[in-house]
Order: C-alpha cells, then sequence, then structure tokens
C-alpha cells in the first residue's frame, strides 16, 4: 500500500466564533484520486483551507510528504508542491489567459521555463491553446473552469485539491475534465476531489471519505460506496 502523501490528524478549524471541524482525520496516498464527499456545510472546503493555510485558526496535526504545515504560511505550502483549485476559480478579472497561467508559476521551482510550462499546458487543453490571448473572464464557464485547473497544475505539484471542478459544467466538459483527472493520476499526481457529483466521483476515485458535521463518518474503496445507498443517502445525498 503506498504511503500517505497527506496526514490529516485530529483536524479542528473554526471560521471566526464557529467551531467548523472537529478533530478530522484522514490521509491521501500518494497516486491516488481520494473522493472527499459530504454534504453542503459538512466541512469539506473548511479541510482544505485549513491545508493550504487559508484559515485564520486550526489545530491538529497536518502533514505533507513528512513537513508539517500549520505552522507554515500559505505560500510556503504552495511551494512545498500543493496546489488548490477553489470552488469560485479566482480567474483574475482582466487578465488574460495566458496572464493567469503565469499566476500559477510565482511559487514555481525556479527549474520550470514559463514558456515550456505554457506550451505543455495549451497541449493538455486545446480549447485555453486556441485563447491564450483571450480575456479569461470573457470564456465560458466551463472554459474559466479548465483554466483555473491549468493554473494549478502548471507548476507540477505533487497533489492538487480540488473544490466542486464539475459544479455548473456542460456535461460534456465534465467528461473532459473526468479524463483529465485520470491522466493526471496515471503521469503520478495525487488529486483530493471534493465534489457533489458523487456518482462521477465516485467512478473516478480509488478511495472515498465522507465527512459529516465537521467529523469523519465514514472511510471505505470508492467502489464499495458507489454500491452502499444507504450510507450515500445518509451523509451525501443534498
Amino acid at each position: 500500500m503506498p504511503d500517505p502523501m497527506l496526514e490529516i490528524e485530529n483536524l479542528e478549524a473554526w471560521y471566526g466564533a464557529s467551531h467548523v471541524l472537529h478533530g478530522a482525520s484522514l490521509s491521501v496516498r500518494e497516486g491516488e484520486i481520494l473522493s472527499f464527499i459530504g454534504r453542503n456545510g459538512a466541512g469539506k472546503t473548511t479541510t482544505m483551507k485549513a491545508v493550504m493555510g487559508l484559515l485564520g485558526r486550526a489545530a491538529g496535526r497536518v502533514v505533507f510528504r513528512g513537513r508539517s504545515l500549520l505552522e507554515l504560511p500559505a505560500h510556503s505550502r504552495f511551494a512545498l508542491g500543493l496546489a488548490y483549485v477553489p470552488e469560485d476559480r479566482r480567474i483574475v478579472q482582466g487578465l488574460t489567459v495566458r496572464e493567469n497561467l503565469r499566476l500559477g508559476l510565482l511559487q514555481a521551482p525556479k527549474s520550470i521555463d514559463e514558456a515550456e510550462a505554457i506550451e505543455n499546458v495549451a497541449r493538455t487543453f486545446p480549447r485555453l491553446a486556441e485563447r491564450l490571448d483571450q480575456t479569461a473572464v470573457t470564456m465560458s464557464g466551463g472554459e474559466q473552469q479548465m483554466l483555473a485547473i491549468a493554473r494549478a497544475m502548471i507548476a507540477r505539484p505533487k497533489l492538487i485539491l480540488l473544490d466542486e471542478p464539475s459544479e455548473g459544467i456542460m456535461p460534456v466538459l465534465v467528461e473532459e475534465m473526468g479524463t483529465l483527472f485520470r491522466r493526471l493520476r496515471e503521469t503520478g499526481t495525487t488529486l483530493l476531489l471534493v465534489e457533489q457529483n458523487v456518482e462521477w466521483a465516485l467512478g473516478l476515485a480509488d478511495r472515498a471519505v465522507v465527512i459529516d458535521q465537521g467529523a469523519i463518518v465514514h472511510e471505505s474503496s470508492a467502489a464499495e460506496l458507489l454500491a452502499d445507498p444507504v450510507t450515500q443517502d445518509r451523509y451525501c445525498a443534498v
């Protein structure tokens, strides 16, 4: 069994005075797709933000490739090989597709050549290749989501955290996205996938972890959870 790339133990997190995570523990193994699911408000996004250093207050233990994270600023975590695709995409107004991609290289190793990295991404995302000099916010929602994923990929991270990547995307692009995620796994990238489209996510994933009211309540292979409608209805139904 592969060693854990990311280990989260007894994670507590707060938004102001609101205590959102209550001792959540899970691990992500190197080279897998882990589907992290649960109802809206269960704590999925909060967990990702705590891993990335985007919360004001968190406690517990978060270790990435042997390095403790909670004491590190967010930019240092990106530099270690983590990448995050937030639900709101955060495409920068007024910048072109190419300029948005460059933002993904700000914390990249100096050995990565910018022109080569953009060319590699363009090969992976033909839709973006045609629009490199287009203002990014003028693209469709699906194309903007592809750009957000491409921007996360461009620095060749070891682990990508994806928050609701299929939300609001037409089915043909969702299928393209699934193909891309499988290809990334085959090339050694590990994925932590938060997704309300449970059937699609479990069809992609190797394992599944379910969170409810800030605590982990279920862990199994993705195939087991896909075949378990009782657990899905109890914890995942919207």
